[in-house]
């Protein structure tokens, strides 16, 4: 039988940004380091989505790479023959925690209801490795999908990323960079298959790192997680350094750098009052696509009074929204 969407929205979906953890991996130290280790431990622990409902199901499949953190889990329809479309879903967490099976994805995994498959990734966080870690990984695992599409039962042409705050960024950097090399990394797996992908939602993620803290001055809107340009910043540690020490990198790590017209349709949803990440940093992106791509395949949903999350982007009315978008992208 299957579970409904009221019924994973009885969960809490809020997922915390926290601050504090330390940088200590590289891109050659493949080793996990401690903490890294208890803060992923921790998370899932406390926060791990229920999925016994979901009669097919892959866990823990490596993706490619020496690292724990690359792999990811597939979630199939359990009625439905295929193959289906796939939701690629991007956990949050400030670059700095998360996990593949934490509430944050609840929303995404609502789709094994809906005909889709879901594709949960983990992939390396600041305290493992820096930039551009995470998107070679998010990059790689798109990859290793489509070349193993036959047998998990997948559709290798029709896929979205979707993803919250960090995985919202995630998201919507694979998607603009998705006709680009620059970002694949150096794991050359699967590499005759591209990163592309068909559609993007991207949910409250930051995009131009270097314009956030004067985004929250302007808007009067104060920082929960504070300052962005100083050392101890999320993004800072995702960096690796002050991010106003490395603006050409910050440059490589902003979607907006890879626009072209080939990228796919993006729906952008962001809340008014988001104390995390500005809501100008989703506007100023969707008018960046839009002068590209046109107005038909970008839209932007602002919800007024909203934050980092919740019931605004959870709510039955709105997840609906969100899959006739992807009905339309995909199907």
């Amino acid at each position: 039988m299957k579970k409904s969407t009221s019924t994973f929205l009885s969960i809490t979906l809020a997922a915390t940004l926290l601050a504090g953890c330390s940088i200590n991996g590289s891109e050659n130290e493949p080793e996990e380091t401690t903490q890294a280790a208890e803060t992923k431990q921790q998370s899932a622990e406390s926060e791990a989505i229920d999925t016994s409902f979901i009669e097919n199901k892959y866990l823990d499949i490596e993706y490619g790479g020496p690292w724990k953190s690359q792999k990811l889990d597939i979630y199939l329809p359990n009625e439905g023959e295929g193959p289906f479309p796939v939701i690629v879903a991007i956990h949050g967490g400030g670059f700095m925690q998360g996990d593949k099976t934490g509430i944050d994805i609840a929303p995404m995994l609502e789709g094994v209801n809906r005909g889709y498959a879901v594709v949960s990734v983990n992939y390396r966080l600041s305290s493992e490795s820096l930039f551009p870690a995470a998107i070679n990984d998010v990059k790689s695992a798109i990859r290793f999908v489509k070349a193993n599409a036959e047998e998990y039962n997948l559709n290798p042409e029709k896929l979205a990323a979707w993803g919250g705050s960090a995985g919202g960024h995630l998201a919507a950097l694979a998607g603009t960079s998705g006709d680009d090399d620059a970002l694949n990394g150096k794991n050359t797996e699967n590499s005759h298959h591209s990163s592309e992908v068909q559609a993007v939602v991207d949910w409250y993620g930051q995009i131009n790192f270097l314009k956030m803290d004067e985004q929250f001055e302007e808007s009067g809107i104060t920082p929960k997680l504070g300052e962005r340009n100083t050392d101890e910043s999320l993004e800072s540690k995702y960096m690796g350094r002050n991010i106003t020490e490395k603006v050409e990198d910050v440059k490589k790590a902003n979607p907006e750098t890879y626009i072209t017209e080939n990228d796919p349709a993006f729906l952008i949803q962001h809340g008014t009052a988001d104390p995390n990440v500005p809501t100008q940093q989703s506007i100023d992106f969707a008018e960046k696509l839009t002068a590209v791509l046109g107005e038909e395949k970008v839209e932007l949903t602002l919800f007024d009074g909203a934050v980092h999350g919740g019931e605004s982007f959870n709510s039955e009315e709105n997840l609906n929204k969100v899959f006739s978008f992807l009905d339309e992208a995909l199907k």
